[in-house]
């Protein structure tokens, strides 16, 4: 940094080169959400070549997404390891390998291997790690950014939509799947923009650290030797257990497992896993169902990017009004409205018998859906901040996959049983309105609970023997920095230093 800002404390830049990541975010978070559903326009001819049921074909788009989400914590691992950077590039190199080797299956269960396997799990080394360096550039604009970059998911549904259709008609399916194996490579482009911040100095920083700790190291086990030699007290059982407790240690470090003590964090995973039984499904079965009322491929199609226009321009939007005054203090309610007016518009959808009324459907989905993914991971780091985030993402998306992985199936079940696309609408729309009804209510607790718990902390803050002392509050505060992750090591170990120089060591 310049002499000029060597005294400032580091902090999210809120702009500047951090435009460009929400770009690349733009393009790694839209690949990963759009592509599950783009493909759902090959499942009728997929599903006729092979001579499988809707409930088999379905399970490609279910692999895809669960592998998606269930990676969720090797990625927050790896990117707590190497950064964002690197991760996504290699997720791009995934995504565009499976595709490529889809285009060459004999078999629904090669289709599964490739296409959800391999394509679901590089497009979750591209999710994850955008969605966490937006964390870190931004903070007061943050459901801003994270509205512009969610709305990538749109916008590459809207593209997508109609693009497979068209190399459908002149490639085949076999043909799609080669070039959008190529396409998928820029998601490595999109990773190259995420800069980690403070890269210049990263590796001086780096050197001078693991020099002290070795010699702190070293000073350590000399006077430890000595101690012990003059007690007459073997070591090695305190080393095995300080051993064990560094190996702990260094686990909970990449993923924070004491989240689970957390009572926001709880209700918000368990009312997601419940959401998620019926997120995806109306989304790879709305084409399917265009095509069985009689409606031609290109106008079902139109309705895929009826729905992502609409949602394209709602998740900015959400980010906009999520960010006010009057919405941010309180931002659980408005997250929770938002998923049981998605599934209101489920349960109103069998009454849309004609074109028109599909159409009216997809405006109104598209609207609740961009609601919903605008502020997904928005909410969650509200309730856990910033340096805990990356962790919660991964435990979050672990325990989503198993509904992610059931909900498509599951209508195709229904679908199956009944021959009649009604029942799998209704069942998605009253699971995603109990799942609203149950965020809002334990929201609505939790907020009560934190007032209490603010209240009783000032009280006790009057008692002079209640107030903890300048060392405890120090180390408290080191030990939360130590979740912040490579890409702010730079500028934490700088203002150590800086903080060193003033007090004269």
């Amino acid at each position: 940094p310049a002499p000029a800002e060597a005294g400032r404390a580091p902090g999210p830049p809120d702009g500047g080169w951090g435009w460009v990541v929400v770009f690349g975010a733009f393009v790694s978070i839209g690949f990963a959400y759009a592509f599950p559903k783009g493909l759902a326009i090959f499942f009728k001819e997929i599903q006729a070549f092979f001579g499988t049921s809707y409930s088999e074909i379905a399970w490609v788009s279910s692999i895809m997404l669960a592998t998606t989400y269930g990676a969720g914590p090797i990625s927050s691992i790896l990117v707590n390891r190497y950064g964002s950077r690197p991760v996504v590039m290699f997720g791009g190199l995934l995504c565009g390998v499976g595709m490529i080797s889809a285009a060459f299956c004999t078999s629904i269960l090669q289709l599964y291997i490739c296409v959800g396997f391999i394509t679901g799990f590089g497009l979750a080394l591209n999710l994850q790690p955008s969605v966490i360096i937006i964390g870190k550039y931004f903070l007061k604009r943050r459901p801003i950014a994270n509205g512009l970059a969610m709305a990538g998911s749109p916008v590459m549904l809207c593209t997508l939509a109609p693009l497979n259709q068209f190399l459908f008609d002149n490639f085949g399916w076999r043909g799609s799947f080669l070039i959008l194996g190529a396409i998928l490579l820029n998601c490595c482009v999109a990773g190259a923009l995420f800069r980690p911040i403070g890269a210049g100095t990263a590796l001086v920083k780096t050197q001078v650290a693991e020099e002290g700790k070795d010699a702190l190291k070293g000073k350590i086990t000399e006077d430890g030797k000595e101690m012990s030699s003059a007690l007459n007290v073997p070591m090695e059982n305190k080393t095995e257990e300080e051993e064990g407790k560094d190996c702990f240690e260094k686990i909970n470090q990449y993923l924070d497992f004491s989240l689970f003590k957390h009572r926001g964090f709880l209700i918000y995973l368990i009312g997601n896993v419940l959401m998620f039984l019926g997120f995806f499904a109306p989304i790879v079965f709305l084409a399917p169902y265009a095509k069985h009322t009689g409606i031609d491929e290109y106008s079902a199609a139109l309705l895929l990017s009826i729905l992502a226009v609409v949602d394209m321009v709602a998740r900015p939007t959400t980010g906009i009004v999520a960010n006010s005054k009057w919405v941010r203090p309180r931002i659980q309610y408005f997250f929770s409205f938002a998923i049981a007016f998605n599934g209101a518009c489920h349960l109103l959808c069998p009454l849309a018998s004609s074109y028109t009324g599909l159409v009216v459907y997809s405006s109104f989905f598209g609207l609740a859906f961009g609601m919903v993914c605008a502020m997904l991971f928005e909410t969650l780091m509200d309730l856990v901040g910033a340096a805990r985030f990356t962790s919660a993402v991964g435990l979050v998306t672990i325990a989503e996959c198993c509904t992610i992985l059931l909900g498509p199936p599951i209508g195709g079940i229904l679908i199956d049983t009944f021959g009649d696309y009604k029942y799998m609408f209704i069942k998605c729309g009253a699971v995603m309105v109990l799942a609203g009804t149950f965020l809002f209510i334990m929201n609505y607790y939790n907020y009560c609970m934190l007032a209490k718990e603010e209240k009783e902390r000032k009280t006790k803050e009057e008692d002079p023997k209640s107030v903890r002392t300048e060392n405890e509050g120090r180390k408290n505060w080191n030990k939360d920095s130590t979740q912040d992750g490579p890409e702010l090591e730079p500028l934490r170990e700088e203002g150590e230093g800086v903080k060193k120089e003033m007090n004269g060591t």
